[in-house]
């Protein structure tokens, strides 16, 4: 038991320092936006200037990871 508590602990404080604004519900309703303007081919201004260029340069097949890390990134950050 203690050694799953120390588990999420310690995956809460690693998404905590990757991404301060996690707790924040303001940052969770950017997240949502993203998302659902996304499957409407709308995406935000901010959530493209986050996109790198090598993101773009490297591989035709993007990975869902790195799809999330580029919304958390424009919101949690």
């Amino acid at each position: 038991m203690r050694f799953f508590l120390f588990l999420f602990f310690g995956i809460f404080v690693g998404l905590y320092l990757s991404w301060p604004g996690l707790v924040i519900l303001d940052n969770w309703k950017c997240f949502n936006q993203i998302i659902s303007k996304s499957a409407d081919d709308k995406i935000s201004l901010k959530a493209a200037l986050e996109i790198s260029p090598s993101y773009f340069l490297k591989s035709k097949n993007k990975k869902m990871t790195s799809k999330i890390r580029i919304v958390a990134d424009a919101c949690f950050r």
